[in-house]
């Protein structure tokens, strides 16, 4: 028989045990209210309590209903993708309910005297980016360029070069602005390697933002896309130091103790060497690139405030290339190219500006900019490089490069190339900019005056020869007693000096109207215009362009967009000159009329938001220049005009894929064609009707004229897939992975001193993977390792080009005296291994 004390020690024990799940077990319930900026319900607001896995979102209302556990502190975590995260700590006792109000508040961005908020960006073509992923990003040429062009509707086909195309544009169709003042790159870099360091330091970088199209009128005249940098203004004192095998960074900020004056330094040092070595031209590279930023502000008083930004670039790039070995062809017949060089490149970039800006705040909805700034660039570009080349047929193209004998001997030769160019140029611009809020209106103003001078020295030359035979060779008449004599011709000669002065002046203004439909849905409409005179060709432009935005009541989440304009690129100096060096006297501008309708969807998926995008697009192209591009190196018919059009549509699917961390994944089909005005050719056949192929023409009894119409633009890239993605260990946050993956189909290209309709070849697919592994030892989060002075510090190991692809960027054209040509492909870099330690203090 049991004892009486023995049940009451067992019902103590039980109920001791039973104490922590019945405190666990007492609930409250928490009820909330989110909206957004104007009082209107927020739908799908993320809402969590952060340690645990009780979440919901919010109705169609903006409410939510969550029970919690009573009795304990509660960190209560507000957050939706465009506005800035919301947290509250709370303790509710048991069977309490709690009803709170929150209100969204729009993550900013800084521009001149106000803030852009992400709600707003929606109605606009303009997206915005985190600049701590540009830290992060693994990237060759690193900065904010190589985030850019993971986004939908860019492309690249270098990783050596911070350039990008966009919507079947070129290169010199973007514009870069950094606080307000309009950036110039190097004019004669012709390939990746040559580049250097961009204008961009992303150390200082506060805010990105980014228009693929349809921008607005106040800014500047360029055909495809706008790229808007907002540096930091500090408040206290902090410094970062970056240290790779691509270079290092020293970055440092601060202010005075009254506050009005602050500092934004940045060094730079980048050198590709180590990244060169992996390139088939083997030989001494000594890249060297270096560059000074800095910008200061005074606040003079509460309504005027100075601020200076200065730029100082150094770049010097030289090579003494030695040898090379590329194979190349096809399964059935697999080629190889050797080549031993004699003599040296060298080039140098000495680039500087400098803006000064003063702002005028005479109220709160008004803001005054008066800017002045300088830039000066002086190139030169001087080579002498003899290459003697030899193709044979190696065993087995199924042997990895480099492997395999040679068997058979299909040609040797010789080519010489030489250059003395030099390039000077200066820019003066002087601009006011004003903006002025007016109940719900936006109104912005602004008028600019340039002057542009330019100083070009243009001497370069190649000369082939094939087995002893100077191409082009005369064709030879055995047994004539008069054996031809000709000169010796050149393959390849431009010589010319050219000076000029132009004036250039601008104005713009806009508008911005709210509509508040009887369904309570909204319409917000940007209209405005541009005026535009450039003293070269006296050519006076108008561009009006406008944004209309529909954001129905019933779906808050879904956003309509609608743009369209006229967009006007007056030619600087490059896009004047022929291949030979001489000027078109006639040249006119060119322009691209746009057509953009698009919209944003916010939703949630396993409890995480995500914003998914759609554009499509026509762009209708006239006045066109023709060029072809050679690496990084554009070439224009300035002496021809085209038109033209590119049409596509744009994905992007953008959100936590893992949560608390963005990633997106874009998709762009786009498709871009051109008509050279006035351009033909004829086909010959002889007296069977056979159509004769080149070289045999004088054997031809008739002729036919042929137009060859519409053919790619050398930009037609139809597939363009990318992903940038950011993962972490579980529990261990200070362990991060982030991949950009690139993907976009073939190029077209021809042989060179060949005519725009010849130039529809197409390269191999440029596929790129690059990965970066990041550990934080001094995470918050993490009870290791702290430190008074280092605010936080980041090694990366990053593996560039994941997957050894070969990707072509260009083609070196060898031909033998029958005229056969040879396309030899210019491969990329390799995988390379990087390590990388960064340091805030």
């Amino acid at each position: 028989m049991q004892r009486p004390g023995s049940f009451f020690f067992v019902l103590f024990l039980l109920l001791f045990m039973a104490f922590p799940v019945i405190l666990l077990s007492q609930k409250a319930v928490l009820k909330g209210i989110v909206t957004e900026g104007k009082g209107q319900p927020a739908e799908l607001v993320n809402v969590q309590l952060v340690g645990t896995k009780l979440g919901t979102t919010t109705d169609r209302k903006g409410f939510f209903s969550l029970q919690v556990p009573a009795n304990r502190d509660l960190h209560l975590a507000i957050s939706y993708i465009g506005y800035g995260r919301q947290d509250t700590v709370l303790r509710l006792t048991p069977d309490e309910t709690l009803t709170l109000h929150f209100r969204l508040r729009g993550m900013t961005t800084s521009l001149p005297g106000f803030e852009v908020r992400d709600e707003q960006l929606r109605t606009e073509n303009i997206v915005r980016l985190n600049p701590r992923d540009v830290m992060i990003a693994p990237s060759v040429a690193g900065g904010v360029e190589g985030l850019i062009k993971t986004l939908p509707g860019v492309s690249s086909n270098n990783e050596l070069s911070s350039q990008y195309s966009v919507r079947g544009g070129n290169y010199d169709e973007n514009l870069v602005y950094v606080n307000g003042i309009e950036i110039y790159r190097p004019f004669l870099v012709n390939s990746g390697q040559q580049e250097g360091l961009s204008f961009i330091n992303p150390a200082l970088v506060s805010g990105i933002l980014f228009s693929a199209g349809g921008f607005g009128v106040q800014y500047g005249d360029k055909m495809s896309s706008v790229l808007d940098i907002r540096y930091r203004h500090p408040t206290q004192f902090g410094a970062g130091v970056s240290l790779s095998f691509l270079g290092a960074g020293l970055n440092v900020e601060g202010t005075d103790k009254s506050k009005r004056f602050t500092y934004l330094l940045g060094v730079r040092y980048k050198t590709n060497r180590y990244l060169l070595g992996s390139l088939e031209t083997k030989g001494n590279y000594q890249p060297d690139f270096t560059d000074f930023q800095g910008l200061f502000t005074y606040k003079i008083n509460k309504k005027w405030d100075v601020s200076l930004l200065t730029y100082l670039s150094l770049n010097r790039y030289k090579v003494v290339p030695s040898d090379r070995q590329t194979d190349f062809g096809t399964v059935q017949q697999s080629l190889r190219f050797t080549v031993y060089f004699d003599g040296q490149e060298v080039d140098k970039y000495n680039t500087y500006q400098s803006g000064l800006t003063f702002n005028f705040h005479p109220n709160k909805s008004t803001q005054l900019q008066f800017i002045a700034s300088a830039f000066q660039t002086n190139e030169s570009e001087t080579y002498d490089v003899q290459g003697q080349y030899w193709i044979g047929q190696t065993e087995n193209r199924e042997q990895k490069k480099g492997q395999g004998e040679a068997v058979q001997t299909l040609g040797v030769g010789t080519y010489l190339q030489h250059a003395r160019n030099y390039f000077n140029a200066r820019v003066f611009t002087i601009s006011h900019k004003g903006t002025l809020l007016y109940n719900d209106n936006m109104i912005r103003w602004g008028a600019q005056y340039q002057f542009q001078q330019v100083d070009d020295i243009l001497h370069e030359w190649e000369l082939n020869d094939s087995a002893g035979y100077s191409l082009p060779n005369p064709v030879d008449n055995p047994g004539s007693p008069n054996p031809s004599r000709g000169d010796l011709n050149l393959y390849y000669y431009a010589h010319a000096h050219n000076t000029l002065n132009i004036h250039r002046v601008s104005a713009y203004a806009s508008d911005q109207w709210h509509f508040n439909l009887k369904n309570k849905s909204r319409l917000l409409l940007t209209a405005g215009v541009r005026l535009y005179w450039w003293s070269y060709a006296n050519e006076f432009l108008m561009s009006p362009r406008m944004i209309l935005s529909y954001k129905p009541f019933s779906n808050p989440n879904l956003v309509f967009r609608f743009a369209s304009g006229v967009y006007y690129q007056p030619p600087f100096y490059r896009a004047m000159r022929n291949m030979d060096g001489s000027l078109n006297p006639h040249i006119k501008s060119q322009r691209s009329i746009h057509f953009i309708l698009g919209s944003d969807y916010r939703f949630q998926a396993w409890n995480r938001p995500f914003i998914f995008t759609t554009e499509a697009y026509y762009k209708k192209l006239d006045n066109l220049i023709p060029y072809e591009v050679d690496n990084l190196r554009i070439r224009y018919y300035a002496n021809l005009t085209a038109k033209g059009y590119a049409a596509g549509i744009d994905f992007k699917l953008y959100g936590e894929f893992v949560k608390g961390i963005d990633s997106w994944i874009t998709l762009s089909l786009m498709k871009t064609m051109q008509d050279v005005l006035g351009d033909f050719y004829y086909d010959y056949y002889n007296a069977a009707g056979e159509k004769l192929p080149p070289g045999k023409t004088g054997m031809a009894t008739d002729s036919v004229k042929v137009e060859p119409g519409y053919i790619p633009r050398p930009t037609d890239r139809r597939v363009n897939f990318t992903i940038f993605f950011q993962d972490y260990i579980p529990h261990h946050k200070e362990f991060k992975v982030h991949l950009r993956l690139l993907f976009g189909t073939g190029l077209p290209f021809g042989p060179p001193q060949s005519q725009p309709y010849q130039q529809t070849l197409r390269m191999p697919p440029y596929r790129r993977v690059d990965i970066g592994f990041s550990w934080n030892p001094l995470d918050k989060n993490v009870n290791r390792i702290s430190h008074k002075t280092i605010k936080s510090m980041w090694i990366s190991l990053e593996v560039f080009n994941l997957f050894q692809t070969y990707n072509t960027v260009s083609y070196t054209w060898i031909k033998d005296i029958y005229n056969h040509s040879f396309a030899i492909p210019n491969y990329l870099t390799t995988r390379r291994v990087n390590l990388k330690i960064t340091f805030k203090f």
